[in-house]
């Protein structure tokens, strides 16, 4: 599929920036309306498209007493499974409040009673970008609205407040000035191509009154990710007057979704849509929750052996998983913490990160933080690639986009408690048949829609996947780690279209643990299971390469400054 590129944009005449020039004031001051009026790429416009207004101060806190000095608002509250997501808007000057200084505040709905029926603690308070920070609070009672308030004076009035089933909750403009929607609650076939005609992206403040809105073009729709033509006067307000739409997607002769999706541009990509040479050769994307005390091994392991950039999508962690990140970047790990809150959409999160990654990484693997790549050759991971990819050679044009490399499952491997020198020591007894398969991408290579089942991505036509033999590559996967570990995936698995292990579906499927069950309560045989034959390959190259001669310690057993790690 074609999209206009950047250049198509910019090749307008002086006429087309002064008539730009004019409306985009008015869209700054006034709002703009057209009648009847067919834009440059064939959208219908209807009447009047107001933006957000950037406000030096936001809604009064407001209390039983007084009110006092206007500081902050909940600009958007969602509601999901277990907690409630509240994003709070700050003024540009002000402080951000921790979060001992917030409480969690629940309102009766059904008066303006300011008084609050509950208070808790929140969960977690992270500061998103400049100015805004997201609160997670405990889910209250039914009946209850929920906001947040200052221990010392105040509460802040309640925002819109929206259900998790059914939403727009992010947008991107791509490198070829598309829109990139990721919504829940349209229930699309898994891996199918859907209908595109029966969509069309809505943008502007409120979509409850459809002429006040700007409609554009659905080039794609699948999954839970819908591209869409961005209209050029929304690509100039983003770019030139530093002002973001919300953007939704609306159902032909239906509804349109609830959204809290404001346009984003990409903050780690380069300009151009496909430029010469990227700053990283390979780098690494995954989703974790609650993955603290594991991700300094596998940063330090993964960079050992090529790795050059991290991007981690925290999806709702409350250990100290921020800490360690900011650790590793301060020791010279070139490695990013994104604030993912949405559940069971590691698809979504895996192509977000895709788009991010387009502009910095010649490749990028998909794998989770229990998964290491063994290289048996020795090489590293970028000549692995290289060798990979250009000795292939009988497919005329096409290109290889896409590396899949075959999954060892390691089990408990006889231990009861979490192995002190990392997985990759500890673990050292697996299944012999591998399960399934992650993969290595080429971000330019990803099919417009971005579909992907975890374990893969569909290509562009023009590009084509190679499995890679297993002597040459492999994942450990230290799937089933003794029982404290292996317990914690009962709360939740992050694939979209993947049952809970709680939940009573596809007991006997693949990806669940065979024999378990759907309760947390631990074999007796636990330690034992899912050891059918000995593999010490990946424990016998670290401790050969990479331990302290002086006293065995492995790196992440006593530092994480990266050039101490590298013997610089």
């Amino acid at each position: 599929m074609r999209f206009r590129s950047r250049n198509y944009i910019n090749s307008w005449g002086r006429f087309f920036w002064f008539a730009a020039f004019i409306v985009s004031t008015f869209v700054l001051f006034n709002g703009f309306s057209y009648s009847n009026f067919r834009f440059l790429f064939g959208e219908r416009f209807e009447p009047v498209l107001k933006f957000a207004r950037k406000t030096p101060t936001a809604n009064a806190i407001v209390s039983g007493e007084h009110p006092v000095t206007r500081i902050l608002s909940v600009r958007e509250t969602v509601l999901l499974p277990d907690q409630v997501i509240l994003f709070l808007k700050y003024p540009r000057s002000a402080r951000l409040f921790t979060k001992e200084e917030l409480d969690c505040v629940y309102l009766s709905a059904k008066n303006t009673s300011p008084v609050p029926r509950l208070k808790q603690s929140p969960a977690r308070v992270d500061t998103e970008q400049l100015g805004e920070q997201i609160v997670r609070c405990p889910s209250g009672p039914r009946g209850l609205l929920i906001t947040v308030g200052l221990k010392s004076n105040g509460v802040i009035p309640a925002g819109p407040t929206h259900h998790w089933e059914s939403l727009a909750y992010e947008a991107l403009v791509d490198n070829d000035n598309t829109t990139v929607i990721f919504v829940k609650g349209l229930n699309l076939r898994p891996e199918r191509v859907s209908n595109a005609s029966r969509f069309e992206c809505v943008y502007g403040e409120d979509f409850s009154r459809l002429k006040l809105v700007l409609r554009s073009e659905v080039l794609s729709i699948a999954q839970e990710i819908v591209r869409c033509r961005t209209p050029l006067i929304v690509l100039n307000s983003q770019q030139k007057l530093n002002t973001s739409v919300k953007v939704s997607v609306r159902i032909k002769g239906g509804g349109t979704l609830p959204s809290i999706a404001r346009l984003g541009l990409l903050s780690d990509s380069g300009c151009d849509a496909l430029p010469t040479r990227k700053p990283h050769e390979t780098c690494i994307c995954t989703m974790a929750r609650n993955q603290a005390r594991f991700l300094k091994e596998w940063v330090m392991y993964h960079a050992l052996i090529g790795v050059q950039r991290w991007y981690i999508y925290d999806n709702n962690s409350d250990d100290d998983t921020d800490q360690v990140i900011e650790s590793l970047f301060n020791a010279g790990y070139n490695i990013s913490r994104h604030i993912w809150p949405w559940v069971k959409t590691q698809e979504g999160g895996f192509s977000h990160c895709a788009l991010r990654a387009k502009g910095s990484c010649e490749w990028i693997g998909f794998i989770d933080v229990d998964e290491f790549l063994h290289l048996p050759s020795g090489l590293f991971l970028h000549d692995v690639i290289s060798n990979l990819t250009s000795t292939t050679t009988s497919f005329g044009n096409i290109s290889i986009g896409e590396i899949r490399v075959s999954c060892y499952s390691f089990g408990p491997s006889g231990l009861k408690w979490i192995p002190k020198q990392g997985v990759m020591v500890g673990y050292t007894c697996r299944l012999v048949v591998p399960e399934r398969h992650k993969s290595i991408v080429k971000p330019e290579a990803l099919n417009s829609t971005l579909i992907n089942i975890v374990h893969h991505f569909h290509l562009r036509d023009d590009f084509r996947f190679i499995d890679v033999d297993r002597r040459m590559m492999v994942v450990n996967h230290y799937k089933y780690q003794v029982w404290e570990v292996f317990k914690q995936k009962f709360y939740r698995r992050v694939a979209t279209y993947v049952a809970d292990w709680k939940d009573e579906q596809n007991v006997g499927s693949k990806d669940r643990a065979p024999g378990l069950g759907t309760r947390a309560v631990e074999p007796v045989d636990w330690s034992s299971r899912f050891c059918e034959v000995t593999d010490t390959g990946l424990k016998d190259r670290v401790l050969q390469n990479f331990a302290n001669p002086e006293n065995s310690l492995l790196p992440w057993q006593t530092t994480t400054n990266k050039k101490q790690e590298l013997g610089l």
